[in-house]
């Protein structure tokens, strides 16, 4: 992080405080893209953080890149409240945002409500995610009633993946016009950022143009306001990534590389040696 970067600027700034939505909003008013990087624990948090990342998302991701799960579906609040709070404790300056699982708000706004508090009590979260268009709008409407900040999710929802048909790019031709109506009437609703998954890139760039409110891609395109990948994904852990995802690091490989280089010193006896020993 530069020592010369403003206060102002929103990825790697130094305000001393946390990011807030008046923050990303005053971004996309000067034009500038932010990174959002999902975290789902206190150490990988705090690199994140202090990389100068301004938005930390809790996924329900972590079904599969933490629990296991071969999709989305069977996390519960239970599983993410814990995560959410180790990402709070581990941040400093990040604008932490707890995915709604599936089964937690789409029966009510009243069960949004609750499942969100859960989220800003008990985990320190500053705000909740949640997908769908116009059939969330009551609950969007009721969360930012009661103070919570909603970022909604359009696009692949991978939440809707049996009704979807599987992971395929949403927004083509009608279907398109669909997703512009809905992000307008989230925006009006009060949600103050959308992400755009898996749609067209000539249709996330006419969203971006279209919205006050900040857009966020994962393989939308270059025109959103801001990008987010799983962390998992962009470091190399993930066996097959996504067409969207770009590789940054080959963790998976050192990882493996480490752990056989301290296997084989234990079995040949040169680990530990002297200096990792108390006399």
């Amino acid at each position: 992080m530069s020592s010369t970067t403003s206060s102002t600027t929103l990825y790697g700034g130094a305000s001393g405080r946390r990011v807030t939505v008046r923050d990303l909003a005053a971004a996309k008013e000067r034009g500038e893209r932010w990174p959002m990087v999902t975290a789902y624990d206190a150490m990988t948090a705090r690199v994140f953080d202090q990389a100068g990342v301004p938005v930390l998302l809790v996924g329900d991701s972590a079904a599969m890149v933490v629990y296991g799960f071969d999709s989305t579906l069977p996390v519960t609040l239970d599983h993410l409240v814990p995560l959410t709070a180790a990402v709070v404790r581990g941040s400093s300056r990040a604008l932490v945002v707890a995915d709604l699982p599936f089964g937690s708000y789409q029966g009510s706004p009243q069960q949004a409500l609750e499942s969100a508090a859960r989220f800003m009590k008990e985990a320190g979260a500053h705000a909740v995610k949640l997908e769908g268009g116009r059939r969330v709008l009551p609950q969007v409407e009721a969360l930012v009633s009661a103070g919570v900040p909603v970022m909604a999710h359009l696009g692949l929802t991978p939440q809707s993946v049996n009704t979807l048909g599987g992971y395929r790019v949403q927004g083509r031709g009608q279907s398109g016009d669909e997703l512009m109506a809905d992000a307008k009437d989230l925006e009006r609703a009060g949600a103050f950022a959308v992400v755009l998954e898996c749609v067209p890139a000539d249709l996330a760039h006419r969203v971006t143009t279209s919205l006050s409110i900040p857009t966020v891609g994962i393989g939308a395109g270059p025109s959103t306001d801001a990008q987010v990948l799983v962390w998992q994904d962009m470091m190399g852990l993930t066996p097959r990534p996504a067409k969207f995802v770009k590789r940054y690091f080959d963790l998976a490989s050192e990882m493996d590389r480490a752990v056989r280089a301290f296997a084989d010193e234990v079995t040949s006896g040169a680990f530990p040696a002297p200096e990792h020993t108390y006399c």
